[in-house]
């Protein structure tokens, strides 16, 4: 008995052995080729400019090429299976937003929930605020007097946005709700007919990123009004909070890093690794925050720890107001 106890115990010692020295080997032969970061948005956006800026400093770190992938529409769910059906070693990676993580399972019918569940978190990227924009010709200049002005004239306010279940229109909802207003969504598809008709007053106002409207607002076509969340960006900290005037109104919008569930714990932990390195990279930090968002590296427990909290904040918008996409 002893014996084969004895024997037992060197067979698992061994085999023991063999999996960390495997695992190791894994970790350490990562990357051993060209990396794709897959991007479920079209060119040009936000997470694109992330995705490639970081896509560069990756490729000076590691020393191979790491090349960005657009894959919009379908709410991100194309883009979500390619990542799903790649082969878990790490050379095929996913920058979503939590719209695609969080929203999308929640309002579409396509199997994103499905396709969610068969990724693995990898890190944490970015974070940021939206802003609150208004048309130059609405007569507010506040968040308190847009209250006012909406609540005199209800039915009369509109928000503008890229489509019904978006982050602009969920946006719009809560401060609906916050505020007690009666104001009006129109949906558009896609953000360039909704900015056009902002600027002509068509509709009165809309949440979007900073980015994408601070030069119209340089030039006096629209009025920034607040951000949604505090945030570190020189391009955001100075802009007064949404939540001061209405208190309970607050989110943010974020970017994480995603691979195959497949994919072993060493090639995970050594992407991190890498992300954390090149999320901390000077050129980088002063391109993206310049541009409003701030760069956050962080745990796959993190990425959950976000999953959670905006699944729980959104869930009950999109329960409230009633809210599904086919």
């Amino acid at each position: 008995m002893t014996l084969a106890f004895n024997g037992k115990l060197l067979l698992s010692i061994l085999l023991g052995i063999s999996t960390q020295v495997t695992l190791a080997q894994t970790s350490a032969a990562w990357p051993s080729k060209p990396l794709k970061l897959i991007v479920p948005y079209a060119a040009g956006g936000p997470a694109d400019l992330v995705a490639r800026e970081l896509a560069l400093v990756m490729t000076a770190d590691l020393k191979q090429t790491v090349t960005v992938e657009n894959l919009g529409g379908g709410m991100g769910v194309p883009a979500l299976g390619v990542v799903v059906r790649a082969e878990p070693d790490g050379h095929t990676l996913l920058l979503a937003a939590f719209g695609n993580m969080v929203l999308q399972p929640m309002l579409s019918k396509k199997g994103g929930a499905d396709l969610v569940a068969k990724l693995k978190p990898v890190s944490t990227i970015s974070t940021g605020p939206h802003v609150l924009v208004v048309s130059a010709k609405l007569p507010v200049k506040s968040i308190p007097e847009l209250i006012d002005y909406a609540r005199a004239n209800p039915g009369k306010v509109s928000f503008a946005s890229a489509g019904t279940g978006g982050t602009a229109h969920l946006g719009m909802e809560m401060f609906k709700a916050l505020s007690k207003t009666d104001v009006i969504h129109v949906p558009y598809k896609g953000s360039a007919a909704a900015v056009n008709d902002l600027i002509s007053g068509e509709v009165s106002a809309m949440f979007s990123s900073l980015p994408s409207l601070q030069g119209l607002a340089d030039k006096g076509l629209v009025k920034v009004l607040a951000a949604t969340a505090a945030s570190k960006s020189n391009a955001t900290k100075s802009l007064p909070l949404i939540g001061t005037a209405l208190p309970g109104f607050d989110y943010t919008t974020w970017y994480a890093m995603y691979a195959p569930q497949a994919t072993p714990k060493p090639v995970v932990d050594a992407i991190n690794a890498a992300l954390s390195k090149a999320l901390k990279a000077p050129a980088l930090v002063a391109k993206i925050e310049a541009a409003g968002t701030e760069l956050q590296a962080g745990t796959p427990e993190e990425v959950m720890a976000w999953t959670q909290r905006d699944t729980e904040k959104w869930a009950r918008v999109i329960r409230d107001a009633k809210i599904a996409v086919e």
